[in-house]
């Protein structure tokens, strides 16, 4: 979601993904299945939420600013009344942190309502903004899921599915995106891939989510995933599906697998959870590490730790206990307090580590702020030696398609050699995964996944233009 303001907003020192969809079609409680569904995907986005719910004739919807359940309670839920029903949770990586961009996006066009959510990054949304603007279109929000729906607005008189088709062939980049009108459901997938989305069943009706772990909670039957450039259009005729004739390479984001779903889920036909183990045991075939214990700071790395653990036998420890209730709304510390924010959410369990070679196992290093506090905290309490893994390469390369390291100069590795890295956190080893072993995880072939943050390799080449603007 392109950001069209030179506002500056703080990074935090973990990534984050940009959104996550659920729509349902012909079902009673599409309201309440779709708040289900948001909650299970509550991971993809914590600042904002929205569910559009249709009748078939009047259309209403309800969004703000926060997590699932402090915005929708049975009253609100009990208002929504429909049985189409479109959800939104979101974290703004491009585009202003604020009501006015949340999502479902709606607009009015020719007396017929559309709504849309989306997930994913348009690399040459500010091209095609600027000549909409040129011709006289007025934008409303920062973000580039509203340059789709002006485009899709200005085909309109040949009819929505066209109107899509019409879209697609402008826009490129990331994104998976579902359209909503009174009558029918719309899911997209850009040609690429890059962005989860897939399709179940559920008592006659359909529905789609970002991730599967929404259909389990739901207990929809999945079918499959949508298939990178293919339009699938849900409404009283039943389910149709078009697909693009022309190849394109597919593109897998790979920190999908590694970062962002869920472990319960299945992401690109990969199940999260086992991917995450064997790249634990792998680790333990590339490096040989002397330690006490193996750990995981909680949650990024306790599925490849517990594989690295079986693989190497070193014995595996919860050695930082997690605080599950620290929300949005939890008070800042001042400036005095400036340790105080890394803390309160991970709290070492200190009788382990007095006089131990702890080993950890992370999932990632991006900016390598947060990984110094907390192993300067663990210096403090006694830890003889710490060393640690991490369980893919390192990223020097930012990502334009929907993840928040947007520039070279949020990304340690892309400033830093790992030995480095290693020093400026305070680790007695470093090691990351190798490229060839991380690809050996997955079950997908090399070809098929964007390895861009890694190897720079970048599947969709990026609106010049795009970088003249602060990307939040």
């Amino acid at each position: 979601m392109t950001c069209y303001c030179n506002r500056i907003k703080e990074k935090p020192d973990r990534p984050k993904d940009e959104c996550g969809i659920f729509a349902i079609y012909h079902h009673e409680d599409a309201a309440k299945l779709t708040y289900f569904g948001l909650y299970a995907q509550q991971h993809r986005g914590q600042e904002s939420a929205g569910i559009v719910v249709s009748d078939g004739e009047c259309v209403v919807e309800h969004k703000a600013m926060g997590l699932v359940p402090d915005i929708f309670n049975d009253k609100i839920l009990s208002g929504l009344k429909g049985n189409i029903a479109l959800g939104h949770v979101r974290y703004s990586t491009t585009g202003s942190s604020l009501l006015a961009n949340a999502q479902p996006f709606r607009i009015k066009h020719g007396g017929k309502c559309i709504a849309m959510a989306h997930n994913g990054n348009l690399v040459n949304a500010f091209t095609i903004r600027k000549e909409l603007e040129d011709d006289g279109s007025i934008f409303q929000t920062s973000m580039d899921s509203e340059v789709v729906l002006h485009l899709v607005a200005r085909s309109m008189k040949k009819g929505l599915e066209k109107a899509m088709q019409d879209a697609m062939s402008r826009i490129k980049g990331a994104y998976s995106l579902v359209l909503m009108t009174e009558d029918t459901l719309i899911a997209v997938r850009d040609p690429n891939g890059f962005r989860p989305l897939c399709l179940a069943r559920l008592n006659g009706g359909y529905v789609i989510a970002s991730e599967t772990c929404a259909l389990d909670l739901v207990q929809a039957e999945y079918i499959r995933d949508v298939e990178p450039g293919e339009i699938i259009i849900v409404n009283k005729d039943g389910l149709r599906s078009i697909k693009s004739s022309e190849p394109v390479r597919k593109a897998h984001c790979i920190f999908e697998l590694i970062y962002f779903a869920r472990p319960d889920s299945s992401v690109f036909g990969q199940n999260v959870y086992m991917f995450r183990k064997k790249q634990g045991q792998l680790m333990a075939e590339e490096f040989h590490v002397d330690a006490d214990l193996v750990m995981p700071f909680p949650d990024s790395g306790n599925y490849a730790a517990i594989g690295f653990a079986q693989a190497s036998t070193i014995p595996l420890e919860m050695g930082v206990i997690r605080n599950h209730y620290i929300g949005r709304t939890f008070i800042q510390p001042s400036q005095t307090m400036r340790d105080f924010g890394v803390k309160v959410k991970l709290n070492p369990v200190k009788e382990l580590f007095k006089g131990k070679r702890v080993l950890i196992i992370e999932d990632s290093i991006i900016r390598g702020t947060t990984s110094k506090t907390r192993i300067e905290t663990l210096r403090n309490i006694g830890a003889k030696e710490i060393h640690m893994l991490v369980s893919c390469p390192p990223h020097r390369f930012p990502c334009h398609y929907g993840i928040d390291f947007s520039t070279k100069g949020e990304l340690i590795a892309a400033q830093k050699s790992v030995d480095e890295i290693r020093s400026f956190i305070g680790l007695d080893s470093l090691g990351y995964l190798s490229i060839d072993n991380l690809v050996k995880a997955t079950h997908i072939p090399r070809t098929d996944l964007c390895l861009a943050c890694f190897d720079g390799n970048y599947p969709v080449p990026v609106d010049e233009e795009t970088g003249k603007f602060s990307m939040e």
